[in-house]
């Protein structure tokens, strides 16, 4: 697991207009910059590459309240269609216990507390890979 930060920043084109090909980690600098905004607790990064094909990162991040939960993902949806990545998949949203943001190359989970205590996924998605099996 690495920091929310780290490796994330990569610059912005001259011309000012965000190039996903460009500058890969854009996406992933958007959200992290997007969750920090929208006062989000306790972000972490989890390297997904070479454990999944699912995507390269995913973020997990926490809400005070159902409420809040809502508010992150709603502000998240809208900062990704305005920085021209598209609408992502969602679902969770109607309940705000836990609301899952596909945005292709990044997974974003935003959890309550109690909620994202009980799945853990940090836990899941950190360990290594186990190493696989020799056919004899």
């Amino acid at each position: 697991m690495r920091s929310a930060r780290e490796g994330a920043r990569q610059g912005t084109p001259r011309n000012g207009v965000a190039s996903y090909r460009a500058h890969p980690n854009r996406l992933l600098e958007v959200v992290l910059d997007t969750l920090d905004a929208a006062k989000a607790e306790d972000v972490a990064v989890i390297d997904l590459k070479g454990k999944t094909s699912i995507g390269d990162s995913m973020v997990i991040a926490s809400g005070r309240s159902q409420r809040h939960v809502g508010a992150v993902a709603d502000h998240l949806i809208k900062k990704l269609k305005d920085e021209g990545f598209g609408r992502g998949r969602v679902e969770g949203l109607p309940q705000c216990d836990w609301v899952l943001i596909d945005a292709g190359d990044v997974i974003v989970h935003v959890f309550r507390p109690e909620v994202r205590e009980f799945y853990n996924l940090e836990k899941m998605w950190s360990a290594h890979r186990p190493m696989e099996r020799l056919a004899i």
